[in-house]
This record gives C-alpha cells, structure tokens and sequence, in this order.
C-alpha cells in the first residue's frame, strides 16, 4: 500500500462513518499522511480527525476512534491506534508496502512528479551577472540552485521559462572596456577598473580580431573593446554554464527594451496607474504607498531613465509574454530590491504576493586545507566557477551549492568533496546509485530477471530493513512536492542521503542474490524489485539537482 493509496482509504473511510451516521462532519479531498518520528508509533499517522472535530461536534478522540474503527477492516491495514489528543498511528500488513515497489519501477522517471503546479507559467530569473568577468560563486550559488529549482517546479507540474538578463552598458561595462583597452596597451588597470588574466587573455582575443585597433582614437578603441570584449565575455560565461550543466531558455538583454521603447510603455502604463508623480524635474513613481522605503526615480532630471524604470519595464515585459509568476533571484547584498520590486508590481495593479517572488541567497566560501580560498589566479579578485569545477568537478560542485538552504551562508570543503569516500555526500549517493546499476548487472548475467510485474511476490519484503527503505522510498513524490512549494532544492540532496543510507543499511543486512548454487527464490526476485525501486528514485532524485547518476564508479 502506498501513502497515496493510504490518503484514499482514510478518506473513503470517513466517507463510510458519514454515510452509517456515525460521523456528521464534510468528508475531505485530501489527507495528510506522514511517516511517525518514533517508529513504534506505526508506519504512516494522520491528524485528520483533528481537523473535523469542530465541523463534527466531537471531540478530536472521539472522531479519532470512529475512523480508525473503519480503517481497521482495511485488508492492507494491521492495526490502528489513537494516539494523543487525536491522532491516528497507522501500521499496515505484513508485506503491504511492498506493493510500492511494482508501482515505482512501473512509473520509471515519472515517480515522484505530479500535477500540483500544472498550468502555472513561472519565469524563473537567476544569476543574471553582467559580463564584466568570470562568474563568481555567489553566481554560481544561483546557477546550481536556480537550475535545479527549475527542475522541481516542472516536475511539480509547472510550466518554467529560464531566464537570464544582462546589460551592456552602464558604468560596469565602462569600466571593463577601459581596463580591456589598458591591457592591449601594456598598461596596468585603471584604479576601478577589473584585473586578472581574463581581462589580458580578452584583450589580446580584440586585438587579434582588430589588428588596427591600437590605431585608432581612443574613443573608437574604447567603443571597439567593448562591445567585442563584452561579447567574448559572454560566450566564456555562457560555455562555463553549460559545462556546469545549465542551459537558459531566454538570454534577455537590457537593450531590447530600450529599442522596442518599453521603458516609455511602462512610464505610461504607471501613469494610467496614477502612481507617478513630477518633482525637482524628474520623473517619480510613487512606491511609498506600497510600504517601499521611499518613492523611486523613473526619468532622471536629464532626460535619462534609472535602471528602476528598467527592472519596472522588464517586469512588465515578463507579465506581457504570460508569466504567471515571476522568480528573481538574487544575491546577498540585494535585500534592499524586495520591497521596490514588489512595490513595481502593485504598481501595474498586480498582487505582488501572487505574481512575483524574490529569493534571496546568501555567500558561499571555499575553503582548503582549513583555510578559505580568497581570490582566483585567473578572475584576480574573486573565486570563480572554473575553480570550483576545476577542484571537484561539476556533479559535486553543483550538489555541494544545491544542499543547504539558500538561507545559510555554507563553507565548501574542496578537500572533502574531491573524496571518494563515503563522508563526501554526493560521492555517498552516486555509489548507492552506481551499487545498484551493478546489482542489476549482476543479476542479469545469472538469468534472473524482474520478470512479468504481476508475477512477482512483493508481500514477502517483510524484513525490518525493507521496511524502512520502502518508507523512505514512500517519501519521494511528498519530499518533492514540498521542495517545489518552499523553493527548496536542499530538500531533494538531502532525501536522497536518507535514501542512500537505506539502501546501504537494507543491502548490508538483507541478501539480494542467491549464493553460489542456490536457487533463485521468490525472495530474491521482491528484492529485485525493491533494489530496481531504490536506483529509479535515487537517479530521479539525482536528476532533479542535475547530477549525474553513474552506473559505474
């Protein structure tokens, strides 16, 4: 029995005490089922008959015991105690959960995605650093934590765009193309501007493509280096995401929106709004009113917009193109852009709880040999993508960003995680994974197959150990479900040590495959299925955070 078959026995069970009359209370759509903190508690508790005591009249015990008194003729069910002020402490029949497993390895990739989210359009905003250099880890945080977020929401259903947006002006690119131009001419950085090998590597790429462009005046040289410096830049930075696994649907460029004169749309749509006001020859929006610091400059005196009216045009533009929801996510120094970007959105009349949502992460340290990591050798001030790829790969680079809460600054152990030992987490998962790729080889090369679904006897996964591992494995599709609701990727690496270790402790104590000239059992073959469930999670889960799922290690 599943937890989804579970929920609909509770529910079908009340819906039996409110037809006998013993129960006046609205029978729900929906149970929550959970797996006990205590295992002594039973396998799965319910606290529904707290929520109906009011709307019944009873007592939550009262109600408690009128439910469980129908679940108790489930056949699937042993026992069922009230526990508490009202809660329902569920332990099912021997062997039926192992029905779990004929149901996972049927579902394959789909176990564990769901239609919650479906019909929801989310575009999901995240690293969006201006190519003035390498991208730094608090980027590559969001590139780790963003793709993978992407990934859960459309497995919960959702419809999700990734979205990266960039500009090529402003002071930032200034600054870039006079530290490119000084690096052509052998000269050192200008004091603000950028250093490192990148900026004399890209110099020196211009000045191959233009050999005449030290000939020419200083403004046209300027201008040349910054837009094929900017261009080189952004190539490098679009070739070390996909090498670390990301891929954006939409590259958005602050210049579109110039073009199409989409800042002047937006100024005039808030104007309809009656949110704009004219004060010391500039143009306002008042965002005070919607609980913002202070009002915001739309047009600067000279005629010139902020980049408030840009980020106010590019949300616009996102809501234009038929996002419900828009994600932006931002660094640790950006907690200052909640309360304007939400104040943008009642602005245009939207509800900023409903349409927009800004997340926040915070810093991210290497560290080796107990010491932290302060600067790259290539990037000159900061530590970048390539070196953290460059030190433990792609795979547990990008599981090392997605495992803790983007709430927490984390220490990342270069040391620990170029391990291949067990107390490296993603090394951890990746051998139960690659251990139960072999399993099955193994198996196939004795002729035992999982056979016809139907045939196999998963009654007989009656053991302790595949107890807990079909519990955990139960887990999957609510874990998911929960990571897709709090933007919590953290939740799947975490599930999938849990995972891991029940697998380990299961395979430890529980013999899969027979020994030497023993016949192959029925048992062997529910363990089968029980290990094939295990891998199919375990790699759904890995996929999820976009790491791979090796067969082999």
């Amino acid at each position: 029995m599943t937890p989804d078959q579970l929920e609909v026995a509770i529910i079908e069970a009340v819906r039996r005490a409110v037809d006998a009359g013993d129960l006046t209370a609205p029978v729900p759509d929906q149970v929550q089922v959970e797996r006990p903190r205590v295992r002594e508690h039973g396998d799965y508790a319910t606290n529904l008959a707290l929520r109906l005591a009011r709307p019944a009249g009873r007592a939550p015990r009262a109600v408690a015991e009128i439910v469980a008194a129908q679940l108790r003729d489930h056949e699937a069910i042993a026992k069922v105690e009230v526990a508490g002020p009202g809660f329902l402490n569920i332990t099912l029949a021997e062997g039926a959960q192992g029905e779990l497993a004929r149901t996972i390895v049927a579902a394959g990739r789909s176990y564990g995605r769901s239609r919650t989210m479906a019909g929801q359009r989310v575009n999901l905003e995240f690293v969006s650093a201006n190519p003035t250099g390498p991208l730094h880890l608090g980027a590559v945080r969001w590139a780790a934590v963003g793709d993978a977020l992407a990934r859960i929401l459309q497995a919960a259903g959702a419809d999700v765009t990734r979205e990266y947006y960039f500009n090529d002006a402003g002071g930032q690119i200034d600054r870039f193309a006079a530290s490119l131009y000084a690096a052509a001419l052998g000269q050192p950085a200008p004091e603000d501007g950028y250093a490192g090998e990148y900026i004399t590597d890209i110099a020196a790429a211009v000045a191959r493509q233009h050999p005449g462009v030290l000939d020419l005046p200083a403004g046209q040289a300027l201008e040349t280096f910054r837009r094929e410096g900017v261009e080189l830049m952004f190539v490098e930075i679009k070739r070390s995401l996909v090498d670390f696994g990301v891929h954006f649907d939409v590259y958005f460029n602050e210049r579109e929106l110039h073009a199409r004169g989409e800042l002047d749309d937006a100024v005039a749509r808030l104007r309809e709004q009656g949110h704009v006001f004219e004060a010391d020859g500039a143009v306002w929006l008042r965002t005070t009113d919607f609980d913002d610091d202070r009002d915001r400059v739309l047009i600067r005196s000279n005629g010139v917009p902020t980049y408030f009216c840009a980020d106010a045009a590019y949300y616009l533009d996102k809501r234009r193109r038929g996002f419900d929801r828009v994600v932006i996510m931002l660094g640790a120094d950006h907690h200052g852009y909640i309360g304007r970007y939400r104040a943008i959105a009642a602005c245009f009349g939207d509800d900023p709880d409903t349409n927009l949502e800004i997340l926040i992460g915070q810093m991210v340290n290497l560290v080796r040999g107990g010491e932290p990591l302060r600067m790259s050798k290539r990037a000159g001030t900061v530590v970048t993508i390539e070196d953290l790829v460059g030190a433990v790969g792609a795979d547990a680079g990008r599981y090392a960003l997605a495992r803790s809460s983007v709430d927490s600054t984390i220490d990342i152990d270069l040391d620990l995680w170029a391990r291949h030992t067990s107390d490296n987490p993603v090394f951890y998962v990746q051998y139960a994974h690659a251990r139960l790729s072999s399993l099955g080889g193994n198996a196939r090369s004795l002729g035992i197959e999982l056979g016809d679904p139907a045939a196999a006897d998963l009654t007989l996964l009656r053991h302790e150990r595949e107890g807990d591992l079909l519990r955990t494995l139960a887990e999957f599709p609510q874990v998911v479900a929960t990571a897709a609701e709090l933007r919590g990727p953290h939740r799947i690496a975490r599930y999938a040590e849990q995972l891991a270790g029940a697998y380990h402790r299961f395979y430890d104590d529980c013999r899969v495959l027979p020994l030497g000239d023993e016949p192959v059992t029925a048992l062997n073959v529910a363990r089968l299925w029980l290990s094939e469930a295990a891998r199919t999670v375990l790699a759904n889960a890995l996929e999820l955070l976009g790491v791979t799922a090796p067969e082999r290690m």
